[in-house]
């Protein structure tokens, strides 16, 4: 008697735990790879309103500092280190970024459309 009643409660629960990832939004991905003063992409489009994550891999040598004020997204990468940023739905236009430790090369821009 006790048996049919544990399977019963066990599928129960897997179906509930499972409910949040069936719903889960597909999160669309983008690369910039920053490597000693250079990024590429200098430029990356997005879709405005859709959540984003940017990985951020630091190929070079140096340190690397992604850094964007208008998302206010910061993140510092030691060499060799990959990390990543999640854009939460972006509205339409352009934001700047740069890399803090290579100012004067490294500034790019991310475009929602």
């Amino acid at each position: 008697m006790k048996r049919p009643f544990f399977a019963i409660a066990f599928a129960i629960s897997l179906t509930v735990l499972a409910m949040p990832f069936a719903d889960a939004e597909e999160i669309t991905t983008f690369v910039i790879e920053m490597k000693d003063g250079v990024l590429s992409p200098e430029r990356l489009e997005i879709p405005a309103r859709t959540q984003v994550k940017i990985i951020l891999r630091n190929t070079g040598e140096t340190p690397a500092e992604f850094e964007s004020l208008r998302l206010r997204k910061e993140k510092v990468l030691a060499p060799g280190v990959e990390s990543f940023v999640v854009i939460r739905r972006a509205s339409p236009g352009e934001y700047p970024f740069f890399d803090e430790f290579h100012i004067e090369t490294a500034q790019g821009v991310i475009v929602a459309r």
